[in-house]
Parts: structure tokens; sequence; C-alpha cells
């Protein structure tokens, strides 16, 4: 029993020391953790805290969308619309790669080059998989649920009058800069300043809860183009029935406002649809009116006549005798296709002698013909700030020499550009003032300067008039119902490495309306037509009068010549609703 008792009173010693070692750890872990747990709310949590944030915290982009491009009415002409881009995180996408064939099949991408541009970017944490999905493709894609692959909101450009417009408007690259046209040239207008926010994300990379605003985005300020988007459709159509009709090479339209330098209409040939990027090729979207250079053959007379009415030595009614047809510079005859003996300068420029504006040229100084071309523009950019613009050729009058004169009395050895010219030609309906050329609208009066007298520019506003009236004129196809034209025809051959071609033509009419009070100046340049007709009077006038036709009655320009419209043509006009 006692020996019972004995190991009984062992045992219990035995528990309870072994509990108070086990309440004893159990108090000291409680404390430690206790301890540890002060420690971490008090001393670590700025730390700790930074680590979560570190893990969950993300600053995220807001991006701001382009300003738009409008014509002067309003109607667009180029739009930022929402779209959806595909990123990924590659490190967490390559824990995933078995998915990887579901989205290259949304994204119509190879699966293995997908699997590489991944697995050989894994020291990024963003890499763009597809930019500018449509709605719904962008959603199929988030329904897939594949950790590491996100969406962004980003804007694409769109343009609604596509080609009609491409050659003025450009267009931008994929992230929204400028890259050409009104989009490069007014870039700091136009582009916004994103914004960005702090945002909490999942496991798996998606936002679930907006933190803070960082900084609100700046969206790209509005511009309105001088554009007339009615004359600038008007003049496409008229120009590629042309191209299509004479099987040209190229061509270009210029339509400038006289009173205010805007450009209302520019469209060329070939063109181009900036929606498209495929079509996107140096070829075609460069603006030949404003950035290649032509001789413009005769086109050139009515400045080289400002001049010399300019001079005092020649006036209005001045009779140079052009016979016997033909002259020689130097080792070079000039002729007329028909002798015309002794004309006054009317004449001279409807026939378009080579001849008279030969002697006319000869009996100026250098330099008043040279000052006379440089008042006008030439030699020199517009001032509209387009980019790529081309200032032409005009070499220094102490650089002439006889034949040279000889030359460029007629539109060749100096060069233009198709905007160029029909800025020389809104000058001189400006009556002498000199705008700069605008392709931004403007409100209100433009200053001007006046660089040729204004009894010099009327002079030649009612001589140009000749070459649309007078009989057997060679711009009697810019006929303008209803209204006064002004203007001239040129019809140069085009250089090659060994002098001129014979048989390549650069076809040109330069003009005013209404020639009573001119509104328009508008210069159509028609390059290598073919198919038998290649004189400016033939090809490019009539394009100028259908053009002049639907603008002066889009702008509600009152007629000027009504009594020269036949009968029929009243009657119609009356009789119709």
């Amino acid at each position: 029993m006692k020996r019972r008792a004995a190991q009984a009173d062992t045992a219990a010693r035995s528990f309870r020391w072994r509990s108070a070692v086990v309440l004893a750890l159990v108090l000291l872990c409680a404390g430690g953790l206790s301890v540890r747990a002060l420690e971490l709310q008090w001393l670590d949590h700025g730390f700790l805290a930074k680590q979560g944030d570190d893990r969950t915290m993300r600053v995220a982009r807001i991006i701001a969308h382009r300003g738009a491009i409008t014509d002067r009415n309003g109607e667009p002409l180029a739009l930022s619309t929402p779209v959806d881009s595909v990123w990924a995180n590659p490190q967490e996408l390559n824990d995933n790669l078995d998915q990887v064939p579901r989205l290259a099949q949304l994204l119509k991408q190879e699966p293995q080059s997908l699997v590489r541009r991944v697995t050989s970017n894994l020291d990024r944490e963003f890499l763009y998989l597809a930019r500018h999905l449509p709605p719904e493709q962008a959603a199929r894609v988030k329904a897939l649920g594949i950790p590491g692959v996100n969406l962004q909101r980003e804007y694409r450009r769109y343009y609604p009058a596509g080609e009609v417009s491409g050659h003025v408007v450009g267009f931008t690259t994929v992230d929204d800069q400028g890259q050409e046209g009104l989009e490069l040239g007014f870039d700091q207008l136009l582009d916004g300043e994103n914004g960005a926010k702090r945002v909490i994300q999942d496991l798996y990379g998606r936002s679930v809860q907006n933190v803070e605003s960082i900084r609100a985005p700046r969206p790209g300020r509005d511009l309105t183009a001088s554009i007339d988007l009615r004359i600038q459709y008007l003049a496409y159509r008229e120009l590629k029935s042309a191209m299509q009709e004479y099987r040209a090479r190229a061509g270009s339209v210029v339509v400038l406002d006289v009173d205010s330098g805007e450009v209302l209409a520019m469209v060329n040939q070939p063109s181009y649809n900036p929606n498209d990027r495929d079509q996107i090729k140096a070829g075609l979207y460069r603006n030949r009116a404003a950035t290649d250079i032509l001789e413009p053959g005769s086109s050139i007379k009515p400045f080289i006549i400002a001049a010399a009415l300019e001079s005092g030595q020649f006036h209005a009614d001045s009779v140079i005798d052009t016979s016997p047809g033909f002259l020689k510079v130097a080792n070079k005859v000039f002729d007329d296709e028909h002798p015309l003996g002794s004309v006054d300068i009317a004449t001279i420029l409807a026939k378009s002698s080579n001849v008279g504006m030969l002697k006319i040229a000869l009996a100026l100084k250098p330099e008043q013909i040279w000052d006379t071309l440089t008042a006008l523009g030439f030699g020199q950019v517009t001032g509209s700030g387009y980019p790529g613009e081309s200032a032409g050729m005009l070499s220094h009058f102490s650089h002439w020499r006889p034949i040279g004169i000889a030359t460029l009395s007629h539109g060749y050895g100096l060069s233009v550009t198709p905007l160029q010219l029909a800025h020389a030609y809104a000058i001189v309906g400006a009556g002498g003032i000199a705008r700069p050329v605008s392709f931004e609208r403007v409100a209100g009066p433009v200053p001007g300067q006046q660089v040729i007298p204004r009894n010099v520019a009327g002079s030649l506003v009612r001589l140009m008039e000749s070459v649309v009236t007078a009989e057997g004129a060679t711009g009697k196809r810019a006929t303008v119902v209803g209204y006064r034209v002004a203007g001239k025809t040129g019809t140069a051959w085009k250089s090659n490495a060994g002098g001129y071609s014979t048989d390549k033509y650069m076809a040109v009419f330069g003009g005013l309306v209404p020639a009573s009070r001119p509104r328009l100046a508008t210069v159509v340049v028609i390059d290598e037509p073919s198919g038998g007709k290649y004189h400016g009077g033939d090809v490019a006038a009539p394009v100028f009068s259908r053009v002049m036709t639907g603008a002066l009655r889009l702008m509600d320009v009152p007629p000027d010549d009504l009594q020269n419209v036949p009968a029929t043509t009243l009657v119609q006009s009356n009789d119709s609703p």
C-alpha cells in the first residue's frame, strides 16, 4: 500500500512539474507573440504597409483623347474613338502558356510566335499583344480570364471622309501621335496629356478599386480646319474623273479663299484612305499639292505681265509686234504656233504667244521681274505652316542670262507647287494684297500686305478674262455659266535626265472667279495626261469649270455675267424647285 501511495505521489509531482513547464512554455510563446505583434503593429507598420501596397497597388494611366478635326462648317474630318488594347505581364503569362493557343486564336496570331514574344520578354512587366481591337473582340479576350492578360482603354483615330480628305488631314501613329498633314502640323494643339490614378489590383492584375486620382487627364483641343468638305468632295470627284478620262499619272486641285487665304479644298490623285494602314505608303500619302514642284508653263505668264505693267513701260492696251512669229535668243529659236503679227497684251495672253511674252520680258530689267515674282510668293513657302511644304525654286536675278529670261517668260527655269501658284493668283484676285495661306479657319478680316499695286492687279484680272472669252483663246473650256472667269492655261514639257521630254506634259489651269470681284482662286494640275489630249486648256480647264460651278453655287456667290447666260439655262433655273 505504501508503495502504491509513493508511486501516486511521485506521478502527481511529475504531472504538476510537466504542467508547469507546458504552462510556462505557452505563456512564453504567448508573450513572444504579443511582443512580436506589438513590434509589427507599432515598429514595422510603415514598412509592412508599404510592402502590401507594392504588391497590390499600381499607378494606372488615364488615356486622354486627341482633339477632333472638323471642317469649317463643323463636319468631322478626324475623330478619336475608344478602343481596347491587349497587354500582358510576361512573367505571369509564362506560368499559363497552355492557354496561349486560345488567346492567339482570338488575336488572329500564330501561337508559336506569341509564345516566343512572351518568353523572350520575361524581364518586363508590360508587353502589348494587340492594339486597338474592336469592342466585341476585346470582350472575348477578357472572357478568357487568362492570368497576366489585361485590357487597356485607348483611342483610335477615325477619318469619316476617308481618302477625300486624306492628303490634307494626314494620319497619326498607332500611339495617336501626328504623322502627316494637319495631324502633324497641329499636333501640339490636338495632342492631350494623359492622367494617372492609383488603383488596387487582385492576384490576376485586374483593377478592383480606385484609390486616388494623381493627375486628371487633359484632352486635346479641337481644330476647325479651313476646308469646306462640300467643295473638297466636289474637287475630289472632278479630279478623279479627269484622271480616269485622260489616263493621267497624277493630279492636284487647290481652291483658296481670296479674301482670307484659307484653303477651302486641296485634293490629289492618286489618293489613299488613312483608315486603312495598309495604304499608308509614301507614294500615296504625299500631299503633292504642297510638296511637289513643277515648271508651270504658260500659267506663269500673267505674273510676267504684272511686272511689265508695274514697270510703267507697258500698259494694258500696249501693242507688241510678234512678227514674223519666231525669235532667236542665243542659239535657241522660240516661236508661236501661228504668227499673230502686231497684237495687244490681252491677245498675247489669250493666244499664249511665246514671242510676245519673250519681247516683253527682254524689255524689262531682270530685277523688275524678280521683284514681282518674289512679291507674289515664288521661291518661298506660303506661310501655311503645312508640314513638308516646298518653297519651289526661283534663282536670283543676278544669275539670269537672256536665254534664262526667255525660258522664264513662258514658264521654264523656275519651279512652283500647285499651292504656291494658287496663292499667287489669290494675291492678284485680292487687288495685290498678300495674305498668308491658312489651313485653319480664320474669323474676321485677315490683314495683308500690298505687294503689287491695286491698279496693276485689277488690269491683270481684266486681261486674264480674255484667256476665257476671246475668239480662239486657249481657256475657252474654263467657262462658268453666269460668271466671269479670269485665268491662264499652261502646258509644259516635263524635264528628264537629258533635258525635256517631248511626249510627257504637265497640264495646268489657274484662275479667279467671279472676275468682277474675285472670291476663289483655283489651280488644277494634271500630270502626264494621255489619250491624245494634253494641253491645259483641254485637260485642266474643264476641271476648273466644273469645280468652280459647284463651289460658287455652294457659297451662294451672286452671278456677275447673267447677260451671257443662254435663255434656255435661265428658264431651267427658274423652273427648278
